[in-house]
């Protein structure tokens, strides 16, 4: 596999479009290398693509919203009392922080999850 192809494939694995820039200097990590058989060049190739800001914008929601599950309700979105134990509840308050551009506040996520009557019963309220 050459250093473009497993650049290309990372971050479209990532589901991020690179910048010219980023992704060239996702390249160079091979020293203009055919071939990606440097183990440590990779993992700088895996590093650059992991601290890509794109993918940290697009990631950061889904894990606040995991963090309020396990935060709060002790548990993980798809485990009961989850009716027809899916991700229903956590995709409803993903795209409610993504309607509010991640703005949890005017979400109001914080404060439904702690008003929750899941919530309560931990403290016997």
């Amino acid at each position: 596999m050459s250093a473009e192809q497993f650049v290309d494939a990372l971050f479209a694995n990532a589901g991020v479009t690179p910048s010219a820039s980023d992704r060239n200097a996702a390249i160079n990590e091979f020293a203009f290398g055919a071939t990606t058989n440097d183990p440590a060049a990779r993992a700088r190739v895996l590093r650059r693509v992991a601290e890509n800001g794109t993918l940290a914008q697009q990631e950061f929601n889904r894990a606040f919203v995991l963090m309020q599950y396990f935060g709060y309700l002790r548990r993980n979105p798809n485990d009961a009392p989850e009716s027809g134990l899916n991700f229903d509840g956590y995709n409803f308050w993903l795209n409610k922080l993504d309607s509010f551009n991640g703005d949890f506040v005017q979400a109001e996520m914080v404060k439904a999850f702690i008003t929750s009557v899941e919530y309560r019963k931990r403290f016997g309220v």
